[in-house]
């Protein structure tokens, strides 16, 4: 079952917006964001464990961007501050494989992608 990103838009640079993974009747190991902007390859931003919730992040976006889960709903998501125009990008979510290494960025260490939600960042 693949998973299910939505809360895109358009928002002004400073702005901030949240994302959010659903994975309905799923179990997994954790979640990673990736993002893809126009022209070039998709890029790792976050990651967060299921099991206890521990995150890692992409240089570019530590201290600006927190991803956070919640069990009950099996919902990620992905809080985006501080945006800037180079953050636009079609935000996708997957699973980490699990027999991939805990802190892969690596996009083939994911499966179950959705079909991602545009953000768009003005200047």
């Amino acid at each position: 079952v693949q998973l299910q990103a939505s809360g895109g838009g358009l928002v002004q640079a400073g702005g901030s917006l949240r994302v959010s993974c659903a994975a309905p009747g799923r179990t997994f190991s954790g979640v990673g964001w990736f993002r893809q902007a126009p022209g070039k390859e998709r890029e790792f931003v976050a990651a967060i464990s299921w099991r206890d919730g521990s995150t890692y992040y992409a240089g570019s976006v530590k201290g600006r961007f927190t991803i956070s889960r919640d069990a009950a709903k099996n919902t990620v998501y992905l809080h985006l501050a501080s945006l800037k125009p180079e953050d636009t990008a079609v935000y996708f979510c997957a699973t980490l494989r699990a027999s991939s290494r805990w802190s892969s960025q690596d996009q083939h260490d994911f499966d179950s992608w959705g079909q991602g939600t545009q953000l768009t960042v003005s200047s």
